[in-house]
């Protein structure tokens, strides 16, 4: 059989979302898959804890963005419900509880969101409400299809009209507090508004703009949870995968990436067992650093993406109650009183937050499965910064003492080291003594803010720490959402999607922005063969276009179109219009006259000038 006939073959490196999007794409345009998982379940951080009859989420608990979701399972032929994923919409989204005693309930509701914003704003609170919804709904609409769809491989990649006529509108080189805070008048409402950056591992206070897409998709939208938990739809694309041909291998770690001689092409991958399998692409879904650091050769690339600013950490707790808390919603958020010392404490300082703001989800409150009949599951996400490495004062607080002696104290406040607002999460704290402080710390907040008393009730209980998400899923100093999503993180300074060859300026200016921006440069006039390792592709949370479950959905989209592309095989799911026949009732038919201001300006300007024209007019005329 000649080479053009022969099935092209793929190797998918990890199970997680955008491996196993990314695979049943592959299998529909007819590759031959395998996928390698290192752990014995799919879903990396989307995969599911059981315990005595109690069943955790062991990451992601929020649905968003649904738009991805379905478009996925459209274009590999299915749907959502034809695969049996039960969707249900939680309402309210959340209650937000505030250390003064009030709590704030956000909602798809528009009745509910008047009460809610005019109680704190006034009248005119909730017309600012509905211009913050059209500004976040212009930041959802244009990345989505300008960003979130569409691959920037390049610095040219910038340079499409598509993308820069809308960049002003996005709002990129403001921060999500500081647009907010143009609509929303009180302290209290600007952070209901812009806590949501948590999500992308940012403080509100550094996050772009744009984010706040993030809050237009839990309002407009809403937030859903599949029924059996959210590893459902993990589980759904495997399935979908598995029918169009794709091979899963659990169990089976991958140790290095095999590559050409030269480097210049990846060939295949090495398992622990000292087996190598052979494909014609390769795709990595193992965290991005990870796969630079210690599947690759060392080089001084993967030593500066060890250096780019990361995402935070989490302390979570997956905790089985003996009855049900009805103080508690499907989804609870407790925002600590000093709100961007708090943030800081995370995000710039790396640190567990002496006062933390943290996230409460009650999966069986919208889906009684999660529980034994008449008991609670929660789960409890506290956000800390990521690892960091050890030096000689990491380990002691100011006055020289231990840190094991944290377990002393009956919060994270007072265990704090003075002039420090928080502890330093390394590798080698104790941590069974600050995951005991934590605890301690947030059940007495949740008490004192809800009046449950939950810690007697506690019968089953799990914990994840930074150091545990490093080893379980090989996630770069325990940061759960990948790199940061600054500025010089995202589009094309973000890492591309396909691997890229280190370059001559790695390294020479550092890890920082001016280093990210120099790599960009040189890779913008590298010819194009020795700028990547050819058939290696990364997809994930850290490569373009970022972090988040429907983000890698398309992310997963993007690769596989990427892959095809190289190899000139038509993509299968391009050109289905799957929109209804158009009617005469269905016709869009745009009013001229819109009664905007701009257009009554435009009025009055023509009518001063036409005296002047009629001059002008006379004057040629006459000559």
């Amino acid at each position: 059989m000649g080479e053009t006939a022969r099935q092209k073959t793929a190797i998918v490196i990890g199970a997680g979302v955008g491996g196993v999007s990314t695979a049943a794409r592959l299998a529909k345009a007819g590759f031959k898959v395998t996928v390698l998982e290192k752990n014995e379940f799919t879903g990396g951080r989307c995969s599911l804890i059981h315990r005595d009859g109690y069943r955790f989420d062991q990451g992601p608990s929020l649905l968003l963005l649904p738009r991805l979701f379905h478009q996925t399972f459209d274009e590999l032929g299915t749907s959502i419900e034809e695969e049996g994923v039960e969707l249900r919409k939680c309402e309210p989204n959340y209650n937000i509880w505030f250390g003064d005693g009030e709590r704030f309930r956000l909602s798809t509701d528009l009745a509910t969101m008047k009460a809610e914003v005019e109680k704190w704003e006034g009248k005119d609170g909730y017309s600012r409400y509905l211009a913050f919804l059209q500004e976040s709904h212009r930041h959802y609409e244009l990345s989505v299809d300008e960003v979130l769809l569409k691959n920037f491989t390049s610095l040219f990649s910038m340079m499409r009209w598509s993308f820069l006529q809308h960049l002003l509108a996005l709002h990129p080189f403001e921060s999500i507090w500081t647009r907010a805070s143009k609509y929303f008048w009180t302290e209290r409402l600007r952070r209901v508004f812009t806590f949501g950056s948590m999500y992308m591992g940012m403080s509100p206070f550094d996050a772009p703009g744009t984010y706040s897409l993030l809050q237009y998709t839990e309002l407009a939208e809403g937030i859903w949870y599949p029924v059996g938990g959210f590893h459902r739809v993990v589980e759904a694309l495997v399935e979908v995968g598995k029918r169009l041909g794709a091979t899963y291998r659990l169990n089976t770690a991958v140790s290095k990436i095999v590559l050409s001689p030269d480097g210049s092409t990846a060939t295949g991958v090495e398992i622990e067992s000292g087996e190598i399998l052979e494909a014609d692409v390769i795709i990595n879904n193992s965290d991005l650093v990870y796969a630079y650091t210690s599947l690759l050769p060392p080089s001084p690339y993967a030593e500066s993406l060890s250096q780019r600013p990361a995402s935070c950490s989490s302390i979570s707790f997956y905790w089985g109650l003996t009855k049900k808390v009805p103080q508690l919603e499907a989804h609870n958020i407790f925002l600590a009183d000093e709100y961007k010392e708090s943030f800081d404490s995370i995000f710039k300082k790396h640190l567990i937050p002496s006062q933390p703001s943290f996230y409460i989800n009650v999966p069986s409150r919208v889906d009684a499965s999660a529980a034994p009949d008449g008991r609670d599951s929660v789960v409890v996400l506290v956000p800390v910064g990521h690892l960091k490495p050890p030096s000689s004062n990491t380990d002691r607080d100011t006055n020289g003492s231990s840190i094991a002696s944290i377990g002393n104290y009956d919060d994270l406040q007072k265990a704090s080291p003075a002039q420090q607002p928080g502890l330093n999460p390394s590798e080698h704290q104790d941590w069974p003594a600050m995951i005991a402080l934590a605890r301690k710390t947030i059940l007495s907040t949740i008490k004192a803010r809800t009046g449950a008393d939950i810690g007697p009730l506690i019968t089953t209980e799990v914990t994840n720490d930074p150091n545990a998400w490093k080893a379980r899923f090989n996630l770069d100093r325990g940061a759960i959402l990948g790199l940061s999503h600054s500025f010089f993180n995202v589009l094309c300074f973000r890492p591309s999607t396909k691997a890229r060859r280190p370059g001559t300026l790695d390294g020479v200016i550092g890890g920082g922005s001016l280093g990210t921006i120099a790599q960009v440069l040189e890779d913008a006039v590298r010819v194009h063969g020795r700028r990547h390792v050819q058939r290696l592709y990364m997809v994930g949370a850290s490569a373009h276009p970022g972090t988040g479950v429907p983000i890698c959905l398309a992310g997963g989209r993007l690769v596989a179109e990427q892959v095809l592309e190289d190899y000139d095989i038509e993509i299968p799911w391009r050109g289905a219009d799957s929109s209804p026949a158009e009617g005469h009732l269905d016709r869009i038919d745009k009013p001229v006259w819109l009664d905007s201001w701009q257009q009554w300006l435009l009025v009055v300007v023509g009518i001063a000038l036409l005296p002047w024209l009629y001059v002008l007019w006379s004057a040629k005329a006459y000559v």
